[in-house]
């Protein structure tokens, strides 16, 4: 079932360039990467290949500047490919991750050497990215985190474990949060980039995990031990600075999977409003109930009013003024309203929404953890009431 074409006002903040750029990532995810769909699905992680022809249409590290080999562009340029990903189905791409989160964080706190050894790589997609926070036994409490990374010369060598890292199956470089002071919380949090293409000797990728939702998005389990890594690979140049770094980068993250989450209700509206005029029951089209309309009214309005909220957000993390509170609430409230969306929309597909051959079944299963990564939704509240 093709998903319509996106109805609806365009965003304040988006110009033409916008629009040839959605152009160019509908098409190469609905032509190129889409048609792969149930075979990735199979495999479990998405093909390589695949990153080096989104680099080679200069859809990767949109907001890297030229002269590391990005697009020069801003939050806005990522925003819209990101949109075009979730809105055509595509997710077997982790691309949030390594060019919305990974290119980020190397962009504002690497140093020239750094950027310039790993920035074109992934934006050319011959490097895979991703970036490893949370442990077995820590969850969201990022402070508590147990992975030990101790200075032995000019290396340091680490020891820890890592789960549930997108693209953790196929990475070359992974932000690794570390402690170097185990005695700190906070203080004691820094950001190594461990180079581990080629699975080098101290480095273990465990299973890729088996999930409910996003089967052909890698997903995997990571193990050092004793893995050395060149104290030069030091996020920021400064040991203790990791945590904070993650404070300042996480708001974007948290307005990433705002994006995916719009464009899932957008989605799902549109998928849903076609369904219902095609379907018959009792003699007429679904859309001819009560019933169906009420529910597509409300869907559509919360999917409007979501629209419209993720735009101010853009608009203000574009200036540079999107605060921690806000970017929490963005995550937890438009997550929220993206599974209750799925969730009615499905109803009014019936049985067949419970089939996996109608896309609005795999929609459902592949929200579900919308509302537990980038901090689960009981996080974020907790930041927005800090903030009252």
């Amino acid at each position: 079932m093709p998903t319509p074409p996106l109805d609806g006002p365009p965003s304040p903040w988006r110009q033409p360039e916008h629009d040839d750029l959605a152009d160019l990532a509908r098409t190469f995810f609905t032509k190129e990467v889409l048609p792969h769909h149930e075979r990735l699905q199979t495999q479990g992680h998405p093909d390589r290949e695949h990153y080096r022809r989104a680099g080679e249409l200069g859809l990767l590290g949109l907001s890297v500047p030229e002269e590391y080999g990005g697009g020069g562009g801003g939050f806005t340029h990522e925003a819209v490919m990101l949109h075009e990903q979730a809105y055509t189905g595509e997710s077997s791409l982790g691309l949030a991750v390594h060019s919305g989160i990974v290119t980020g964080y190397l962009a504002a706190y690497g140093s020239e050497e750094q950027k310039r050894r790993w920035l074109p790589g992934l934006c050319s997609g011959e490097l895979v990215g991703a970036i490893a926070m949370t442990e077995p036994d820590g969850g969201s409490d990022l402070q508590a985190m147990r992975t030990r990374a101790v200075r032995d010369g000019d290396d340091y060598l680490v020891t820890g474990a890592k789960t549930f890292i997108t693209n953790g199956g196929l990475a070359d470089l992974i932000i690794v949060a570390v402690k170097t002071d185990p005695e700190q919380r906070a203080a004691g949090v820094s950001l190594l980039v461990c180079e581990v293409g080629g699975d080098p000797e101290g480095f273990r990728r465990g299973r890729l995990l088996s999930k409910i939702g996003l089967h052909a998005n890698d997903t995997a389990e990571l193990f050092f031990d004793g893995f050395r890594v060149p104290a030069a690979n030091l996020l920021g140049g400064v040991e203790g600075m990791g945590f904070v770094q993650l404070m300042q980068q996480l708001p974007q993250e948290r307005l990433v999977i705002g994006v995916g989450a719009v464009a899932a209700m957008e989605r799902a509206v549109a998928l849903t409003v076609a369904y219902a005029k095609e379907r018959t029951a009792f003699g007429k089209p679904l859309m001819g109930h009560q019933n169906t309309r009420m529910v597509l009214a409300e869907c559509a309005t919360r999917t409007r009013v979501s629209r419209v909220f993720l735009d101010d957000c853009i608009v203000r993390h574009s200036r540079g003024d999107l605060d921690v509170a806000t970017a929490a609430m963005a995550k937890s409230w438009l997550t929220e309203g993206q599974c209750e969306v799925i969730d009615r929309c499905l109803q009014i597909f019936g049985g067949y929404g419970y089939t996996t051959e109608y896309p609005i079944a795999r929609m459902y299963a592949d929200a579900r953890v919308q509302k537990i990564y980038g901090g689960t939704n009981e996080i974020m509240k907790e930041l927005i009431a800090r903030g009252l």
